[in-house]
């Protein structure tokens, strides 16, 4: 039972929208009420009535060494001991700075900031700023941030005129966002075609992780790389959830593409609030105070996160860590999709390394329009079974399932044994 959770809610309700600081948390997809998370160690969380669960959240990616790992606990605490927040250049903006250039093929210089949506926004800005054009591409299911240029979908055609996707989005701010289908390279070669000389830049998750994860298909990030340089567009790679997590240079040294801008986050931080946006030299240098692109924050590189962040990163440097994880998500992944379809049950694993999500179908899915006709009722009974025996797994079908280095071979066992009687249970 979680009789302190639903207090905790019934009480966050009529103080905080919704009782929950981002929607997701709120579980309606799911048509249950949240957890309320009290500790986390390993590959573990207690909530407030001190039920364990295995957790498969991993604070939405950014736990990648597991929650409370001793020498990010020791990084913070030292640091802490020295200071909260200065508002001044530190030693270990630079040092996580060197980390990153050092470990992300296309990145020459970077700039921290705090969020992955203030990355995103930001990047944007520097490809507008530096191309001297207003249209952005993206992708539907693509999720960036909650920057107004982002918040917008054209619905699964070429749209003239691009419609927010909620309110408060200026009409003026939603037609310069061109939003087409993920892996639809036809369409895009017609916009292309069309508006390319107005376009400042493509922005892609290149593994998208919002809408479930959904593959890019072969040649298609080769495309985009090729169409962009074609145009002298710019290329943005949203690897705030693939950074650090599928390879420690993300999808680009995974799929070998090199992006004009990167955004990252998550793991950066060490699960501290972070973000970060780099690329070549010449583009960086186009923001203030060597260029007249202008962005700040007064937070943006705070030492606390920078120690997280560097210890985490420092850890997956060693090769040997991702053999482990892409081990520990194949024996996972692949054992789940056995498991179902042993009961009878469709299903496509989408994963890549450690990071993978479960769809309810029988057909492939490579775009949002195939992620939404998946089976959501069949989820939702599925993620109530599951949380029930203590499996805490994202509660929505379009999210991810993330595994850290502290889910060892018993845990993935007993997370497939549970799965196994579920499939049973929903025949």
């Amino acid at each position: 039972m979680a009789e302190k959770s639903r207090r905790l809610f019934e009480e966050a309700v009529k103080i905080i929208p919704g009782g929950v600081n981002s929607p997701v948390r709120a579980c309606r997809s799911v048509g249950m009420d949240p957890l309320f998370i009290k500790r986390a160690e390993g590959c573990y969380l207690w909530d407030a009535d001190d039920n364990r669960y295995i957790d498969y959240v991993c604070s939405w990616g950014p736990m990648i060494l597991g929650h409370s790992h001793p020498e990010v606990i020791s990084a913070i605490k030292e640091t802490l001991s020295h200071g909260t927040s200065f508002g001044a250049p530190t030693e270990l903006e630079v040092e996580m700075a060197r980390l990153i250039v050092d470990m992300v093929p296309s990145v020459e210089m970077v700039r921290m900031v705090n969020s992955g949506t203030e990355a995103t926004m930001s990047a944007i800005r520097l490809a507008r700023g530096y191309t001297r054009r207003d249209k952005i591409v993206k992708f539907e299911g693509c999720y960036h941030g909650h920057g107004d240029s982002l918040l917008v979908s054209a619905g699964s055609g070429m749209a003239t005129l691009s419609i927010p996707a909620c309110p408060g989005i200026p009409d003026d701010i939603a037609k310069n966002t061109i939003s087409i289908p993920f892996n639809n390279v036809e369409l895009l070669n017609r916009v292309f075609e069309e508006q390319g000389k107005d376009i400042a830049c493509i922005i892609v998750e290149p593994i998208p992780a919002n809408m479930g994860v959904v593959l890019p298909e072969e040649g298609f990030l080769e495309t985009l790389r090729g169409i962009t340089r074609e145009h002298d567009s710019l290329l943005i790679f949203d690897e705030v959830i693939t950074g650090f997590r599928v390879s420690p240079g993300g999808a680009q040294q995974l799929y070998n593409i090199m992006p004009d801008i990167t955004c990252l986050g998550k793991i950066i931080g060490g699960g501290l609030p972070v973000g970060a946006y780099g690329g070549r030299r010449e583009i960086m240098e186009s923001m203030a105070p060597v260029g007249e692109v202008y962005q700040a924050g007064t937070l943006s590189g705070n030492p606390i996160a920078m120690s997280a962040g560097i210890s985490t990163l420092k850890i997956l440097k060693d090769d040997n860590v991702y053999r482990e994880l892409e081990d520990k998500g194949r024996y996972l992944f692949n054992e789940l999709e056995r498991a179902a379809r042993s009961s009878g049950i469709d299903v496509q694993m989408n994963y890549v390394g450690s990071l993978g999500s479960i769809f309810f179908t029988s057909q492939p899915v490579k775009d949002f329009d195939s992620a939404r006709a998946t089976n959501s009722d069949l989820f939702r009974r599925f993620y109530s079974k599951m949380r029930s025996r203590g499996i805490y797994l994202a509660p929505s079908p379009f999210e991810a399932i993330f595994i850290s280095l502290s889910h060892d071979q018993d845990v993935l066992k007993y997370t497939i044994e549970c799965a196994e009687d579920v499939f049973k249970e929903l025949t």
